[in-house]
This record gives C-alpha cells, structure tokens and sequence, in this order.
C-alpha cells in the first residue's frame, strides 16, 4: 500500500490530489510505518501544491523571453521553451564566437570524435562541453523521432544502410 500512495502523489494514478488531504489515520490498528506513510505523503503533496504555481510562473516568463530572443527557435520540431533556454545559455552573449554547425556540436559536446586503433576507425561523441545542452539536444533528438515525419524517413534510409540507432541518433 505505501507504493501506491508514493505514485499517486507522483501522480500515475487518478486522485493525486487526495494525498494533500491525508491525515494520520485514527484507528490503533494501523501499524506505525503506514501511518508515518500517510503523512509524509500529505506534506509531500501540499509541498508540491504550493511549489507548483511559481514552476508554472517561471516557464510562463522563460517562454516569453525566448519568444523575444530568439522566436525562430521555437519553430523548430520539438523545441520548446525549455530546450530552446538551455541552447541559449549555451550560447551565450557572444553567438558570433560560434563559427558554425561544427563549434556549435563542439560547445554542446555532440560532435564525433575519432577513436581508432590500427586498421578499425570508430568515432564516438565527445564527452565534454554543456552538459545541459547535450541533454536538450538529446530529448529534442527522441522527440522529433516520435513526432516529425523527416527525422522518421532518415531513421529508416539509415537503417536500411545498415546502420544501428545509436549510431543513427549520433548523425541527429
């Protein structure tokens, strides 16, 4: 029973809110741990009630802020307000530092690097640069994967290339 209330205030299950009314139970039977339970839960979930309103105030001005910085983001398949916030810090004050595409995927560390030994060459991604920037690039890639019909007829062309997803994922 604790899973249960631990995912119906993460909210997998209909009734979230009821967890923000839990109160220790009155009855003598319930054992200690389930009680304790129940009202870390309704802290838990009046916690994420009143943080909730400021998270949705936040975005709200961020999506305005990149509206006015930059709005041809925003048109790009699966770019939202938050990935295009990450991109943008990435960037930073200075965009023409950036000499193009290849500085870019340096910056965010999603450009190949050449890993070879002997005869067999390999690249691999680079480990470095942002961090968050590699993450955004990374959901926008999953993204556009499920919902654009371009990025879904390349995947297809590669693999009957002969070539694997991460490798494909890779190229995106």
């Amino acid at each position: 029973m604790p899973l249960r209330l631990i995912l119906l205030v993460l909210g997998y299950f209909p009734g979230a809110s009821s967890c923000r009314g839990m109160a220790p139970a009155r009855n003598s039977s319930e054992e200690g741990v389930l009680q304790a339970t129940r009202v870390t839960l309704g802290l838990l979930a009046h916690r994420i009630g009143r943080l909730s309103e400021p998270i949705r105030d936040v975005d709200a001005r961020l999506a305005r802020l990149v509206k006015c910085h930059a709005p041809q983001l925003l048109d790009v398949v699966g770019i939202g307000p938050d990935t295009a916030v990450a991109l943008l810090i990435t960037v930073g004050d200075n965009p023409e530092r950036l000499g193009g595409e290849a500085s870019f995927a340096a910056l965010c560390g999603v450009s190949p690097v050449e890993r070879s030994s002997g005869r067999r060459q390999f690249c691999r991604l680079n480990r470095g640069g942002d961090r968050q920037a590699n993450a955004a690039l990374h959901r926008n890639v999953f993204t556009r994967l499920r919902v654009d019909s371009r990025t879904q007829d390349y995947f297809e062309r590669r693999i009957k290339e002969g070539k694997t997803r991460r490798e494909i994922v890779r190229c995106l």
